[in-house]
């Protein structure tokens, strides 16, 4: 089998395009929804090992902020790729025109 060849009918990724909108909002939508869920076993956790006063208060501190943390990252796109354009840079020794003598021929 040729290095070429691919064994799956999987598409090829040819191109560096960033995901659908869609596509990102569902993602972060779901990264929401989880952290979201995770503050209520937080709470209740945390009431299961009352005795232990401090681990309680540890696990209620770890769940306080998990609501703003979740819309930052709900809100958050992700980063922009930064574009080099290569562009022609001309050196310093090159020469626009030459300076030497050709000789012409005339074909009169």
């Amino acid at each position: 089998m040729s290095g070429f060849q691919r064994s799956d009918d999987t598409p090829v990724l040819i191109t560096e395009a960033e995901p659908s909108y869609d596509d990102q909002q569902a993602a972060r939508r779901k990264k929401y929804a989880l952290m979201m869920s995770l503050r209520i076993p937080c709470l209740v956790l945390a009431v299961l090992v009352y005795p232990i006063w401090w681990l309680s208060l540890l696990i209620i501190a770890v769940s306080i902020p998990l609501p703003w943390i979740a819309v930052l990252v709900a809100n958050d796109r992700p980063p922009r790729k930064s574009e080099h354009v290569n562009r022609f840079h001309r050196s310093s020794k090159q020469r626009e025109v030459e300076t030497s003598e050709h000789r012409i021929i005339d074909g009169r």
